[in-house]
């Protein structure tokens, strides 16, 4: 832990006309206040201030702000108060530290409608003070390094509220160092397995390629200097959760992963990024498709640079961004970079954006506790950096996030116009309402009076306005049935816990839930927008994993009638967890498809057909078949291996059969029997870690898949 002295000196090397002695009096205060109190690691408390205090000096960030990482608890965990804060440092700390201790008490994890509220309180504090995002953002990022010490069920909320909220709040505000490591960190709770088979694919990379940064930052150096060009090259390899993020996208296995590797090229002005771009492209071979120029189309959260991907001659492709030294401070520090100073002065930054104005227009457009969801929608559009821009055939440009199809197209331009939605044309081609969107594509959506909206609609659509629009639509048009689906999930859910769906608890969850009455939390269950989950918890908080439990076979599914049987179809295989549809067969057969299923176009004019379906929620027993295509080499006891693997990851091998066999390698398929999706993609995840493993897919439509009607 830094002495008051050394922070203090921290603060002065960038800024030598900060306040050292009140520097000190803060540490020395807080210190004081903290006396007695331990971390659950066993450290004493106050250690974490003046970890939060450390990394806000790393950014250069002025007195008001590191004196405020150091009192940040005081008001939460001790004796002190506002009135003592103001009175014995300054106004502005006190409203700062009071900012701060808000947003610690604001739980964002929790329901939907809470969690809009509660996240709706978390800008309107960002929008008083920017620093006080800064200070929270550090304080996370601290805790999320020393999260150890924390029981595993914290340590999973914390990460996945770090994942949803903070890293991607991070990001919106520029900071981007914060972001990766936010990230990189709450990865590693939730999917250990994943990051720890990343990180062993990459070692073993770097045993057979050498030290690629350092031959390319050489070679670099030497073709600037035949230009007489003056830069700085950082390389680096990319985070374990960003090469998984990329193999998730775009459905690539880490052999197939490019640009593992990235260098940022730091230059003096804006006409010398675009001259070492011109180098770079006459060394190295530029990849197609992957230049942006983010200096003459800056994002929205102030971020420049120019962004190129080039292969050398050993084919290895990597990532280079060249900037100036004005843009690097904003792309790694964001907004604080116009608070952060130099040489005593605070930095007159050009590139830094206000991120208040976007807040404020949010907070003001979404003011309505019906809108709860569209407001999520709205923020996680605004934080993530993913999304598409179309048009509409009168040449409006509409954003949407990665993922969004035709519908959400529709309700974008109006609720009447997505309700009456039958088709859609992409770029004058008549298209499925599944399709996703892309760039720069324009979309015309085709209605017809007498049409609804349907319930398989809802697995189509990522914008929280088609979602809403859709419930609604359907809640009026088929509220009886959703209301009897709804029973069906409550009961369920309470005889888990020994307990009964009586009318009195099921009055007392809509009352707190603000419902008008208890069919409308039944329909609501029903139509899949309140997990019955939250409806036990609410009546019954000592619980805390209602969904949690084992289903049984014969119930896997929800929303078939009596008498009804399920035939999940060989031709997608969907497993718990994915997005399903059923379709009405001859007879009492229901087939259950996966909701992208090509299949499914043969019934895209039958929706009496379409029958809403979803996996029933709690632990699937590990039943289901499904194909994996894998491609080992041929060598003693790589497929002993591959088989061990299968068997310690609790999947089961039903069938074994060679598809291709080659003097070097040999490509198999396998039907093995999984739990569910996210049994899949760790199952995918461990053998693709595996060395002798050229490739892995899921192999949808198997014929070793024996799949029995349920």
């Amino acid at each position: 832990m830094l002495t008051a002295e050394a922070l203090a000196d921290l603060v002065s090397k960038y800024n030598p006309k900060s306040n050292s002695a009140k520097i000190v009096e803060a540490y020395n205060y807080g210190q004081t206040k903290h006396e007695g109190q331990f971390r659950k690691s066993g450290e004493p408390y106050f250690t974490h201030p003046v970890s939060v205090a450390e990394i806000l000096a790393e950014q250069r960030l002025d007195d008001a702000t590191i004196i405020t990482a150091l009192l940040h608890d005081t008001i939460e965990d001790t004796g002190s108060t506002k009135q003592d804060i103001s009175r014995l440092f300054s106004h502005e700390i006190s409203e700062l530290v009071d900012g701060v201790t808000k947003l610690t008490k604001i739980q964002l994890s929790s329901m939907e409608t809470q969690e809009a509220e509660n996240i709706r309180k978390l800008l309107m504090a960002v929008a008083q003070d920017i620093r006080v995002i800064l200070v929270k953002l550090a304080d996370r990022l601290h805790n999320m390094r020393t999260i150890k010490a924390m029981p595993r069920n914290k340590q999973q909320q914390k990460a996945r509220e770090t994942m949803d909220i903070f890293a991607p709040l991070a990001g919106r505000m520029g900071m981007q160092f914060i972001r990766e490591d936010l990230e990189d960190l709450a990865f590693k709770i939730l999917n250990p397995k994943g990051r720890e088979s990343i990180i062993r694919r990459f070692i073993n990379l770097q045993k057979d390629a050498g030290d690629v940064i350092q031959r390319i930052s050489r070679d670099m150096h030497s073709e600037f200097g035949k230009e007489y060009i003056e830069a700085e090259v950082l390389g680096r390899a990319k985070k374990p959760y960003s090469m998984w993020r990329k193999m998730q996208e775009k459905e690539l296995s880490f052999s197939r992963l490019s640009d593992i590797y990235g260098f940022r090229i730091i230059c003096s002005s804006e006409v010398d990024c675009y001259r070492i771009l011109g180098v770079i492209h006459r060394r190295w071979k530029a990849v197609p498709g992957r230049f942006k120029d983010y200096i003459s189309q800056p994002k929205s959260n102030g971020y420049r640079s120019i962004h190129t991907t080039v292969s050398g001659r050993d084919g290895k492709q990597v990532e280079v961004q060249i900037r100036t030294r004005q843009m690097h401070d904003v792309a790694e520090s964001g907004v604080a970079a116009h608070w952060s100073y130099r040489d005593g002065v605070r930095s007159e930054n050009p590139f830094t954006v206000d991120p208040v104005q976007w807040i404020t227009r949010l907070i003001d457009e979404f003011d309505s506790e019906e809108d709860h969801e569209v407001f999520l929608e709205a923020v996680k559009l605004e934080m993530y950096a993913d999304k598409v821009f179309c048009f509409s055939p009168k040449g409006d440009v509409l954003t949407f996030p990665t993922g969004a199809t035709p519908i959400d197209f529709a309700y974008a331009i109006h609720t009447r116009i997505g309700n009456s939605c039958v088709g859609a044309k992409v770029d004058g081609l008549r298209v499925p309402l599944w399709t996703k969107l892309r760039n720069g594509q324009s979309v015309e959506v085709i209605t017809a009076q007498g049409q609804n909206p349907q319930p398989t609609w809802l697995d189509m659509t990522e914008t929280g306005k088609a979602k809403t629009a859709i419930r609604r639509a359907l809640r009026e048009v088929d509220k009886e049935r959703m209301v009897v689906m709804g029973k069906a999930l409550l009961r369920t859910a309470f005889e888990h816990i020994g307990k009964k769906a009586t009318d009195k608890s099921l009055d007392l969850a809509a009352s707190k839930m603000r419902f008008s009455d208890s069919k409308e939390l039944l329909a609501r269950v029903g139509s899949t927008e309140v997990r019955p989950g939250h409806v036990v918890r609410l009546v019954y908080p000592e619980v805390t994993a209602a969904d949690d439990f084992d289903v049984d076979q014969a119930s896997a599914v929800i929303g078939l009638n009596e008498g009804q049987f399920l035939d999940r179809r060989p031709c997608c295989g969907p497993l718990p967890g994915e997005r399903i549809v059923g379709i009405a067969s001859g007879g009492s057969g229901v087939s259950i498809h996966a909701i992208d299923c090509i299949e499914l176009a043969r019934f895209e004019e039958k929706p009496e057909l379409w029958i809403d379906l979803h996996w029933h929620a709690g632990k699937h027993a590990a039943v289901y078949s499904t194909g994996i295509e894998i491609t080992i080499s041929n060598d003693a006891g790589v497929l002993g291996r591959v088989c061990t693997i299968i068997g310690e990851m609790g999947a089961n091998i039903s069938d074994l059969s060679f598809v291709d066999r080659k003097p070097d390698f040999y490509k198999i398929e396998i039907a093995v029997e999984l739990n569910g999706i996210e049994h899949l993609h760790s199952l995918l995840t461990q053998l693709e870690a595996e060395g002798e493993v050229a490739s892995i897919k899921r192999c949808r439509g198997s014929k070793l898949e024996n799949i029995p009607q349920e």
